[in-house]
């Protein structure tokens, strides 16, 4: 295998691994879009709220933070109960967020909800840098100070002739696509899938023909925010060191993917997030790698200027 190969099927690799982080925090995005046609701002912070529940989850299972127990049996235990316990409590959070933050804010302009998404964004990046309170059993908040995640699993390099693929790659590249797998088929296979939709077009009608358009809405936005905290422990996992703003860029970029994609289509979020992952390691590795950040909002003013529905997205026309 000629050299040449090796370093594009490497590219490849780190591309569709960090592709496949976009694409899940882009489904946060384009549910809410979707649902209530709402830019959630602060679902880049709930992803870090993921990477923070996660950290603390670890130091519990994990103790002395070093991958211990019998085998790769106790490693997926581990890390199966650190991932799915950081969904849960990112799970209540969105709902929080949309109960307290945004249904009351519905019937005012978009503008509106959009100054809250920014506010509740500052308010937990802002929040979290505190220094922690006494009293607590944990040291929270976190403060600003960065935080090295526990090792759920050592990693192990898989021989695949010589491109180097670690455990870490596979494992997160397997439960991004079951993830991304599931919401398609809870979407458009399931009762609630088709509750959404309805809501998606028209709440009204949707609520007059006896859909809980309110419940609807809050398990949409804890649907996107389980799927962020899920991102947020793929992510943390290699890339270890975990901080207050450790959400903002991947939550631009994410935003990126989804408006790439087409912001309200699911199968759109998941293309953009690996079209977009793809982009910048390709531009990192054949160029400089100061351009890895700079190619996501090239792409987006792009993508505005020439198709702002997206790859999957429709162009509607608005009356006035």
């Amino acid at each position: 295998m000629s050299e040449a190969l090796v370093e594009l099927l490497q590219h490849l690799v780190n591309g569709l691994s960090v592709g496949t982080i976009y694409a899940l925090i882009a489904l946060g995005y384009t549910m809410v879009y979707g649902v209530l046609k709402l830019i959630n701002f602060a679902h880049g912070d709930v992803y870090m709220v993921g990477a923070y529940v996660g950290y603390y989850l670890a130091d519990v299972v994990t103790p002395g933070g070093r991958s211990q127990g019998p085998g790769v049996a106790g490693a997926v235990l581990r890390a199966s109960l650190v991932t799915l316990g950081a969904m849960a409590v990112c799970g209540l959070l969105g709902y929080l967020v949309e109960r307290l933050a945004y249904r009351p804010l519905r019937a005012q302009a978009r503008l509106t909800s959009l100054i809250t998404a920014i506010g509740v964004s500052f308010l937990l990046e802002y929040g979290f840098q505190l220094q922690p309170w006494s009293g607590l059993p944990i040291e929270f908040p976190p403060g600003p100070t960065p935080r090295f995640f526990p090792e759920l699993f050592p990693r192990v390099a898989l021989p695949f002739g010589e491109v180097t693929v670690s455990n870490y790659d596979v494992i997160g590249l397997s439960v991004a696509l079951f993830l991304m797998l599931a919401l398609q088929f809870i979407v458009y296979r399931t009762r609630f899938g088709t509750a959404m939709r309805a809501v998606s077009f028209d709440p009204q009608v949707a609520g007059l023909m006896g859909i809980p358009v309110n419940r609807i809405i809050s398990w949409t936005f804890v649907l996107g925010s389980a799927l962020a905290a899920a991102a947020a422990i793929l992510n943390a996992v290699p890339r270890p060191q975990i901080n207050p703003l450790f959400g903002l860029m991947p939550g631009l970029k994410a935003f990126v993917a989804a408006v790439l994609g087409g912001i309200g289509s699911v199968p759109g979020a998941m293309v953009g997030g690996l079209v977009l992952g793809l982009a910048e390691e390709f531009v990192a590795g054949y160029s400089a790698s100061s351009l890895k950040d700079a190619i996501a909002f090239a792409i987006l003013i792009l993508v505005l200027l020439f198709r702002p529905a997206g790859l999957f997205g429709r162009a509607t026309v608005e009356k006035v």
